[in-house]
Parts: C-alpha cells; sequence; structure tokens
C-alpha cells in the first residue's frame, strides 16, 4: 500500500503505538471479574465490551448501507446486564467485535473505497471520518478496560 493517509487510519485501528490493542486487553480477562464494577467504576468490563461491540457494529453498518437503521441513544448501545450472560456470551462478543473491526480495516484498506468522499445517506460525513470515529472510541474505551483491570488486580503491565 502506498496511501500514507489509509496506512495511518489502519494503524489507528489496529491498535498498538501509544494504545493497547484490543487483543491484549481482554486476552485472559479473568471470568470472574467480567461482570464487577469497583468503587467509583461507572461500568464493568462486560457493559465497555459490549458498547464497543455495539458502537463499532452500528459505524461499520452506517458506512457500508444506507439501509442500516441505528439503536436507539443511548439505551441501544450498552447491555441490559453488568455480568456477560455466559463465557459464551463474552467469546462471541470479543469474535464479533474483532471480526467488525477488520470488516472496517477491509474498507479503509480498498482502493476503491474514496475515503473522504460524503456517504451519500449521511450528513456529510466519509469512510475517513468514520474510520477515525471507530479508531477513537475503541481507543477511549479500551483505556477504560485497562483501568477497570488495574483496579481489579488483574493487569501486569
Amino acid at each position: 500500500m502506498t496511501d500514507p493517509v489509509r496506512e495511518q487510519v489502519l494503524a489507528l485501528l489496529n491498535g498498538g503505538n501509544a494504545h493497547v490493542p484490543f487483543d491484549k486487553v481482554v486476552k485472559d480477562f479473568p471470568a470472574k471479574l467480567r461482570g464487577l464494577k469497583p468503587a467509583g467504576a461507572p461500568h464493568t468490563a462486560w457493559q465497555l465490551l459490549e458498547h464497543m461491540r455495539i458502537a463499532q457494529w452500528d459505524i461499520l453498518e452506517f458506512s457500508r448501507s444506507s439501509k442500516h437503521v441505528s439503536p436507539e441513544w443511548p439505551a441501544g448501545y450498552w447491555p441490559e446486564t453488568e455480568k456477560p450472560p455466559s463465557d459464551d456470551a463474552w467469546k462471541k462478543s470479543v469474535a464479533t467485535f474483532e471480526k467488525d473491526l477488520k470488516a472496517m480495516q477491509k474498507l479503509v484498506e480498498d482502493q476503491k473505497t474514496d475515503l473522504h468522499a460524503r456517504i451519500p445517506h449521511g450528513t456529510g460525513h466519509s469512510i475517513f471520518r468514520e474510520a477515525l470515529l471507530v479508531a477513537d472510541h475503541n481507543a477511549y474505551h479500551l483505556g477504560q478496560l485497562v483501568l477497570l483491570r488495574r483496579l481489579l488486580g488483574a493487569w501486569t503491565e
């Protein structure tokens, strides 16, 4: 790839550099801690993971389809429970997040995608803006997850 803008956007989406990558943050997150909320913390790990998954999916689908309908704000962007219903629910959320992140990366990577063109069904947004929004939103909440792991004694970095 010879487009430095695409390369930088992909680097942001991948994580690393100034941000811990998603897979490192969620890897081996102790199951017994996923639904705990330390004093003063606004969310559990499950709530943050699901919020990230839902928001990223929404941004991706908005970027790809004029038929996409976003969830109701804010309730539709957060899980109903503080704890994951099962270990499988956690694993499915992680896998879906990773799948959707890869789809956003492919959209940015595709030379046919005009990163700066207005999305026809949007209000002036572009794929460039949406990809940066995903990267920014993910970095913010990954930071919260790292802090949560530290507060719960489950982060060794």
